[in-house]
């Protein structure tokens, strides 16, 4: 097992998340609208810019960086997207702690952690259609990898795979949280708007680990 991912790399991770929400922000707001307010592509937008504008200069140590992106997520995005992300990226934090670089063991605790917060946000649990059903295989996928000795990038590539079959297993479901919860069997033959941005979350994750360009 080898790799860490450093400040400037989950930096870079919050940096390409922001890109990759505003290249698809019409197809989140579309996802949203069949099932949701039509507001997650703009509010995943709207919350992920402000994170940005924050990272210049950019905090010194992990966890001041990944509890700076949720704070700023939480004050800035209204809806359910804000609190729960936001939540995410705090509990990330105060698990990572004060240091500039993860190793693949601290970075899977880290992720775990923010998928725990989620949880104790939202209540939410596998079926519900909810971005647990991406958030959750991805961790667990990355934890197995991570088990088996695999590099930090194989892992982290493992995890965003994982979080694409999450969402796409969302297609079906009757939705059980959110305004989606509504709809009751209507909510079924959508993709969760949620589940669609974790998996953006996650592939630019293993980018960042991957020192892709951009």
């Amino acid at each position: 097992m080898a790799g860490t991912i450093g400040i400037d790399a989950l930096a870079d991770w919050l940096v390409r998340f922001r890109d990759a929400v505003t290249a698809k922000r019409d197809w989140l707001t579309e996802l949203d609208s069949a099932i949701g307010d039509a507001d997650h592509g703009a509010n995943m937008t709207r919350g992920m810019e402000a994170v940005v504008a924050k990272l210049d200069p950019a905090p010194a140590t992990v966890d001041e960086l990944l509890k700076t992106a949720g704070m700023t997520l939480v004050g800035s995005v209204g809806g359910a997207s804000g609190p729960l992300y936001g939540t995410f990226f705090l509990r990330m934090g105060m698990t990572a702690g004060a240091v500039t670089e993860l190793d693949a063991p601290g970075l899977a605790a880290a992720l775990r952690a923010g998928l725990e917060g989620i949880v104790a946000r939202g209540k939410a649990e596998a079926g519900d259609k909810t971005l647990f059903d991406a958030m959750a295989p991805a961790v667990d996928a990355l934890d197995a990898r991570i088990g088996e000795g695999a590099d930090l990038a194989d892992a982290a590539r493992a995890a965003a795979e994982a979080a694409a079959e999450g969402r796409d297993a969302t297609l079906p479901l009757v939705a059980r949280k959110g305004r989606a919860s509504y709809l009751g069997e209507r909510s079924a033959g959508h993709l969760d708007p949620g589940a669609a941005s974790t998996v953006l979350l996650f592939e630019t994750l293993a980018d960042a680990v991957a020192g892709r360009t951009r």
